[in-house]
């Protein structure tokens, strides 16, 4: 389950489109909620025109995805719905230098595709490189490492202190 509250999501009469091949015989297709149970630990659905195991056996490895609602905005602090981080502008030391293109959900953290003038940046969603995000403003603040958005120049190329100068 990719959402923090099952038991919102996970209610009977609750409808999922699927996300399928469209070889499957469930493309186009919803599936209605019937009841949820939770066996050691892990969920089990039951849904309405699935009666048994070899129907449900049909629907291994899809998707379920629910309409959302685009104003809802999440209950958590720090917790932002993909559709809301989208469009922001990508502001590092006060200038902007991209739009968030995409956001990917890794088992990690979350990684956010940057859209900037040289091409794509990817970019960790931890609060140490993203401080701050302002749906309000629609920015996302950025402290990025040395290398994140720039070309950093090769060890040959930086000067080199008298200090450390071979002799």
């Amino acid at each position: 389950m990719y959402t923090d509250a099952p038991e919102r999501r996970f209610v009977p009469g609750a409808v999922f489109s699927l996300q399928v091949p469209p070889s499957s015989p469930w493309h186009g297709k919803t599936l209605e909620l019937v009841e949820l149970k939770w066996y050691n630990t892990h969920p089990v659905a039951f849904f309405k025109d699935v009666p048994d195991r070899s129907v449900a056996e049909t629907l291994i490895k899809a998707i379920l995805w629910v309409d959302q609602d685009l104003a809802e905005q999440s209950e958590e602090e720090d917790a932002w719905y993909d559709h809301q981080l989208v469009g922001l502008s990508v502001i590092r030391d006060g200038v902007k230098v991209g739009t968030v293109s995409l956001v990917d959900h890794l088992p990690a953290q979350d990684l956010l595709h940057v859209a900037t003038d040289s091409g794509e940046v990817l970019v960790p969603f931890v609060k140490a490189i993203v401080p701050a995000v302002d749906i309000a403003a629609g920015t996302l603040t950025v402290t990025p490492p040395a290398g994140l958005f720039e070309e950093l120049p090769d060890d040959d190329e930086l000067p080199l202190d008298e200090s450390s100068a071979p002799e």
